[in-house]
């Protein structure tokens, strides 16, 4: 699905990218983890299409990306929502740019809308909503797209603990109801775990280690010790000086 190889990006000296390669597999879930300024947003922007490489490519589905891609979603650290929208006008927006036929707009809005339970909000706007509550309703207008590459910027960064870990419930639930590949960029490690099947962790630029998570899917996984262990693994890898070229 996603094959990155010697991706390099620049921001005038500094080298954001230096030389990564690594590959994702079709309708699997990825969590990028590691410090601010380590490069993990660069390396969401250029498999979003919004940022080109100094170096290097990005295929997905065996295409290069060259530009913004159809059936690839973003969801943004800060939502994304357009405060002048309702809930409903800001998830059909996608549906409305592609000139959907209004029936089916609403039957597809309005189902996935009453999937996230968000549906008793439709008519109120951003700024009347919970962090919780945008973020379900940015994940809505990226799900009404239908797309098989979803890309998610932190998407529990500003939420509170219990709500943080009800996202992450409602990510993991999706995923299943909805076979795509997930790539998600997290400074917390509990999350990487309990939603990467694979975890990237990154230091500098480079991908210092990538780790198969193979306790992921279990939604009790919080519940048991296997997921502290791999909490502990990823802990011991991040603060590693020994980088995997």
């Amino acid at each position: 699905m996603i094959d990155v190889k010697n991706l390099t990006v620049c921001y005038g000296s500094e080298r954001a990218l230096d030389d990564i390669s690594f590959t994702i597999e079709k309708n699997t879930t990825c969590a990028i983890i590691g410090p601010s300024g380590c490069g993990k947003t660069t390396l969401l922007y250029c498999l979003a299409g919004l940022l080109a490489p100094m170096a290097g490519s990005v295929l997905v589905n065996e295409q290069p990306i060259q530009g913004i891609r159809k059936d690839t979603a973003l969801i943004l650290q800060d939502y994304g929502l357009f405060p002048w929208k309702t809930v409903w006008k800001n998830v059909s927006l996608g549906l409305q740019v592609r000139d959907m036929d209004k029936k089916q707009e609403k039957q597809i809005v309005g189902a996935i809308l009453s999937e996230l339970g968000i549906e008793q909000y439709k008519q109120k706007y951003p700024m009347e909503l919970s962090g919780g509550q945008k973020q379900r309703v940015a994940i809505a207008r990226a799900l009404a797209l239908k797309p098989d590459l979803l890309l998610m910027d932190e998407p529990s960064s500003a939420l509170d603990a219990i709500t943080k870990e009800h996202l992450q419930n409602l990510i993991l639930k999706l995923y299943k109801a909805h076979p795509m590949t997930i790539m998600l960029v997290t400074h917390s490690i509990e999350e990487a775990v309990f939603l990467g099947q694979k975890i990237v962790i990154m230091d500098q630029g480079k991908i210092k280690t990538i780790l198969d998570n193979p306790h992921f899917g279990d939604e009790n996984l919080r519940n048991k010790q296997d997921f502290y262990n791999v909490c502990l693994k990823v802990r011991q890898c991040m603060n590693s000086g020994d980088q995997d070229e």
